[in-house]
């Protein structure tokens, strides 16, 4: 499935991911391939993204690893959408 991340500042990441894991304001959900349609606000807590990411140079500081391998990214707000196998996160 394909994952777009967007910062006012700029896209801070697009390509092909295998799960999501967004912090919704009614709980952490996990997003997988063919998931439902669904848009959810997101509070404050971490992006979590499995697959083989390749994060632009100019974005690297903004994304570490965990323990699971996982690519987190840290948000303070937020918007998800998931349709259509296509991820497109808003994030403050």
């Amino acid at each position: 499935m394909y994952l777009e991340i967007v910062s006012p500042e700029a896209t801070l990441f697009a390509g092909e991911v295998t799960s999501v894991t967004v912090p919704g304001v009614n709980g952490e959900f996990q997003m997988l391939n063919n998931h439902a349609p669904i848009v959810s606000l997101l509070q404050a807590g971490e992006v979590k993204i499995q697959g083989n990411l390749a994060i632009s140079e100019n974005f690297e500081k903004r994304f570490s690893k965990d323990s699971n391998g996982r690519t987190i990214l840290r948000i303070n707000s937020g918007t998800v959408e998931m349709k259509n196998n296509k991820i497109i996160v808003l994030a403050d």
